[in-house]
């Protein structure tokens, strides 16, 4: 009878060989619950080189602000005066240059590196007054290619178009379905080009600080990399064949264990 304690044995041993302790994988674990802390960092950087923007120029008077859209999103006026919505043909936006210019129409070349979008805006607003063109604009700027990736141990590696210009990286990474097991949350790399600068950073997901770190908020471009854990490094050097028989091992083990368990355990209620 002794037999009977193989199974229970061999599933313990298989559960406990796939077991990652809990504090492994746990966020921002260091953090006192129903707490409140003051907001830090910067989720955008301004316009930067190769940004493409969405720029739409409104006025009461429709008809003169056609000038100032491009021609796949210019306002289209019919004979009853009815205005159609903005953004319905193939947008292609404003490419932002190297030396950080745009090429706007009537106003020419302008100078937006570093510009936060509202402030272009204004900008933009600015100039179509005090220059004549127009005396009620409403201009929307917006960036149109807010893309981010995010490589290594996540559960759907990939690039993520993102609408809007503010990306946290738990959005990020739950955007791509999370971290593996095997990923490390200690040490989560971020790429960034700035500036003309390429800048290499590390956040560690698991503790407070997580939230001061400049690569809390995700700027246009960033790479993120997720390590694997040691464990994952282990396994892999491991030769897979080995593995396989390990494995099938322990399950024929199982298999053997349950048949004769069961067995003696007939055997038992026959002879009572």
């Amino acid at each position: 009878m002794k037999l009977k304690f193989l199974l229970p044995l061999a599933s313990l041993l298989i559960v406990a060989a796939s077991c990652t302790p809990q504090r492994e994988i746990a966020y921002v674990k260091d953090a006192p619950r129903d707490s409140a802390m003051a907001l830090e960092g910067e989720f955008s950087k301004g316009i930067q080189a190769n940004d493409v923007l969405y720029i739409y120029v409104e006025s009461q008077t429709a008809q003169a602000t056609v000038s100032f859209n491009q021609e796949t999103n210019k306002v289209a006026v019919s004979s009853t005066g009815v205005v159609m919505n903005p953004g319905t043909g193939n947008v292609q936006g404003y490419l932002v240059s190297q030396d950080g210019y745009i090429t706007f129409p009537v106003l020419g070349k302008m100078k937006v590196l570093g510009l936060t979008n509202s402030a272009l805006a204004r900008m933009i607003e600015q100039r179509l007054v005090d220059e004549g063109h127009l005396k009620d604009p409403v201009v929307t700027v917006k960036l149109m290619n807010f893309r981010v990736c995010v490589l290594g141990e996540v559960a759907r590696p990939g690039q993520l178009v993102v609408q809007g210009e503010r990306l946290t990286i738990f959005e990020a990474l739950s955007m791509v379905g999370d971290l593996t097991i095997y990923g490390q949350r200690e040490n989560v790399t971020v790429i960034r080009e700035e500036n003309g600068s390429r800048i290499i950073g590390n956040i560690n997901l698991s503790s407070s600080e997580v939230f001061s770190s400049p690569y809390y908020y995700l700027h246009q471009n960033d790479v993120v990399y997720v390590e694997p854990s040691k464990r994952k490094r282990v396994n892999a050097d491991r030769d897979p064949i080995i593995m396989t028989y390990i494995s099938s091992g322990i399950s024929i083990i199982s298999m053997l264990s349950s048949t004769l368990y069961y067995y003696l355990l007939v055997k038992q209620m026959n002879k009572n």
